[in-house]
C-alpha cells in the first residue's frame, strides 16, 4: 500500500473523531491526534479499534503508545502489514 492510499485511509479512519475539521482538511504525517485534530484519549483507543478492523492487524500495546500522530500510525500500520 503506497503512503498516500494510507494515509487517506487514515484520515477517513480518525474523521468520526475529529474535533477539528480544520487540521483534518490540511492532515499531513505530522499531524498529531490530541494537539491538532483535538482527539481525546478515550477515542484514540477507538481510531486504533478501528485501524485494526481496516487493515484487519492486531496492534499491540506498545506499538499503539506510538500511534501520537499520522506519521507513527502509518509506520505502525506498515510494520503490521508487512510482518503479516
Amino acid at each position: 500500500m503506497d503512503k498516500t492510499t494510507l494515509m487517506a485511509t487514515i484520515k477517513e479512519v480518525v474523521q468520526p473523531y475529529t474535533k477539528n475539521p480544520e487540521a483534518l482538511a490540511t492532515l499531513n504525517e505530522d499531524t498529531d491526534f490530541i494537539r491538532d485534530l483535538k482527539i481525546n484519549s478515550a477515542n484514540l483507543v477507538d481510531v486504533v479499534l478501528d485501524v485494526e478492523e481496516k487493515f484487519n492487524i492486531v496492534i499491540d500495546n506498545d506499538s499503539m503508545e506510538k500511534m501520537i500522530n499520522v506519521r507513527a500510525a502509518m509506520e505502525v500500520v506498515e510494520n503490521k502489514l508487512a510482518a503479516s
